[in-house]
């Protein structure tokens, strides 16, 4: 058992790394509540402050804004039901007794490692240009006419290259899910005469609960700032832009930094408060 000298000690060696976090995450987040309250242009020459909430009051009453927060929200959805769904498929079957199983299971967690802006580079030019990329050659082996997967269907392009990316993770959280269910339980099911079907609706199923809900949690935490695939791919055309996307515009492309540190400001509160009430979720599920 540690003691109060053990456990003071613990405190002070951790005292140091814990400062250093709060710096590196109150700074940038003071800077920019800073310049959310001024009127900075640079290249116009304009530094002063703003009309109180001004900069506030004109991102939110945009109509980009609702757009952003409604493309943020249909990608995110998205993502969400790809992953979950083909995270439990691929868990299943990676759970199955197949040789090679090492190697397939590194394979498949594979993408997980791989850069955003590499994969959307990849997929865009590897795979979905409307030229000479592999889907554009399938629909020219079947007598189709390509289809330019950015501009005729840029969310789900976009959603599918971000799946393809956090897949590994969701299959590596609900396969140690799996593998942790009790295969006593199983087979007393299967001698009983549940079908395969049966088992996995009322038995697998709700044991992945809790991962499922975990991988819902962290996944949407990083997917709520989805920003380089969208750059790399579409620049923020054809209705792909989100909510911070949205910012890098006001701020670098409009050079408008007061506006585009508020919409930062209003990115981090949303995001926060999908968070707290995603926490509550996980909160209850875990403690049932």
């Amino acid at each position: 058992m540690a003691t109060q000298h053990s456990r003071s000690a613990a405190k002070l060696m951790n005292a140091p790394a814990v400062f250093l976090l709060l710096v590196w995450m109150l700074v940038p987040l003071c800077m920019t509540l800073y310049f959310s309250f001024l009127d900075y242009r640079p290249l116009r020459g304009v530094y002063e402050w703003a009309d109180g909430f001004e900069n506030y009051a004109r991102f939110v009453s945009s109509s980009s804004f609702t757009d952003s927060i409604l493309t943020t929200l249909i990608m995110v959805g998205g993502i969400l039901m790809i992953t979950v769904i083909g995270g439990v498929l691929l868990a299943l079957l990676l759970d199955q007794p197949i040789w090679g199983q090492g190697i397939v299971r590194i394979l498949v967690i594979a993408p997980f490692f791989v850069m955003p802006t590499v994969s959307a580079l990849v997929w865009k030019n590897m795979f979905m240009n409307p030229v000479n990329g592999l889907f554009a050659y399938l629909w020219k082996f079947f007598g189709a006419t390509p289809i330019d997967w950015l501009s005729q269907a840029p969310i789900f392009s976009i959603v599918w290259i971000v799946s393809w990316q956090w897949l590994p993770f969701a299959t590596l959280i609900l396969l140690t899910a799996i593998q942790s269910l009790d295969s006593e339980q199983m087979e007393a099911a299967e001698m009983d005469g549940a079908s395969a079907l049966s088992r996995f609706a009322y038995i697998t199923l709700p044991h992945l609960a809790r991962a499922i809900t975990v991988v819902v949690l962290i996944q949407t935490i990083f997917l709520l700032s989805i920003f380089a695939e969208i750059f790399v791919t579409t620049n923020g055309a054809f209705g792909t832009r989100t909510l911070t996307y949205l910012v890098y515009q006001r701020v670098l492309e409009s050079q408008n930094i007061g506006l585009g540190s508020a919409g930062g400001i209003i990115a981090v509160i949303l995001a926060n408060i999908v968070a707290i009430f995603l926490m509550r979720v996980v909160g209850k599920n875990l403690d049932n």
